[in-house]
């Protein structure tokens, strides 16, 4: 059989599936809209594909062999798996939806992007789940592509070029430090900036060195990080319970009443961050609604 599927013609299989339900090659071609010749002729086509005779004539029609027997309903099935393959895509509704989601962020984009779709993602898709990773930046492109991860969330600097992608917003720097920091109760120059405690995230791992002192060497200047954290999780932490300060992006400390944030003196260029995916979900609907779902639940 396996040579001779490669000769196949679709329509002879569709041909038997209504010979074996009508027994009768007049019938069969009325309801294929087919004249009964061609009927005739695929039939002819049939018995040479299967090297038998699949039905014979009787008294009340056609019987079928007993190797059409066998045909008859793992054929139906295959046929309606095919229809139901190319079939137009139905329209996704979260309600009935049991997809499990498997989405690539750091702790800044759980807290930014995924924190805030969240609720409204389990009120409309109560049935769906949501898998959290952890963001690998040089694995993004493969594990979109081998089906790891359904989404990512990354600044556009280092974002792989061949993963589409989507904009969320643009962030800029804020200074940050605890609620009734001496030393912040208004904008400090930029020389009190650099006399102040640093604290510094550094995802990879113990760097004491960011686009802050980046723009600080610029201008001749240095400052004094004296904390290097992997996450900014707990930074948040150190900063309301020190006197330590930290440039941060700006969505993370909005509206915390734990700190004091104030505008840094000295221009800290910011960052783009997108949302990733392959095209083979692409076009796929329950992603797409995915998508337009985090995106409306991401305040500009």
């Amino acid at each position: 059989m396996s040579n001779s599927l490669s000769r196949l013609d679709l329509n002879l299989l569709v041909t038997l599936d209504t010979l074996l339900t009508e027994h009768n090659v007049t019938r069969a071609a009325e309801c294929l809209h087919l004249a009964q010749p061609t009927v005739s002729v695929q039939l002819a086509k049939l018995r040479e594909l299967f090297g038998d005779p699949l039905l014979l004539p009787g008294p009340r029609g056609m019987r079928p062999t007993a190797r059409a027997d066998e045909l008859r309903e793992p054929l139906r099935q295959a046929l309606q798996a095919l229809a139901q393959a190319v079939a137009p895509s139905t329209p996704f509704d979260p309600a009935q939806a049991s997809n499990t989601w498997r989405v690539a962020a750091s702790d800044y984009g759980e807290s930014t992007i995924l924190l805030p779709a969240l609720a409204g993602l389990r009120s409309a898709a109560p049935a769906a789940r949501l898998a959290i990773l952890e963001l690998n930046p040089p694995m993004l492109a493969r594990q979109a592509e081998q089906g790891g991860i359904d989404l990512a969330f990354h600044i556009s600097a280092e974002a792989p070029p061949a993963l589409r992608r989507r904009s969320m917003f643009t962030e800029r720097y804020v200074l940050a430090g605890r609620a009734g920091h001496p030393r912040l109760k208004r904008r400090p120059t930029l020389a009190q900036f650099c006399e102040l405690d640093h604290v510094i995230v550094s995802p990879d791992g113990g760097g004491f060195h960011g686009v802050t002192d980046t723009a600080l060497t610029a201008l001749g200047m240095t400052r004094r990080v004296v904390l290097s954290v992997p996450h900014f999780l707990f930074l948040g932490a150190v900063l309301s319970s020190t006197d330590l300060v930290a440039l941060v992006p700006s969505r993370l400390v909005r509206g915390n009443p734990a700190l004091q944030v104030v505008e840094p003196p000295l221009e800290v260029p910011g960052f783009e961050m997108l949302m990733l995916w392959h095209e083979r979900v692409h076009r796929d609907p329950a992603h797409q609604w995915l998508r337009e779902h985090i995106v409306r639940s991401v305040s500009v």
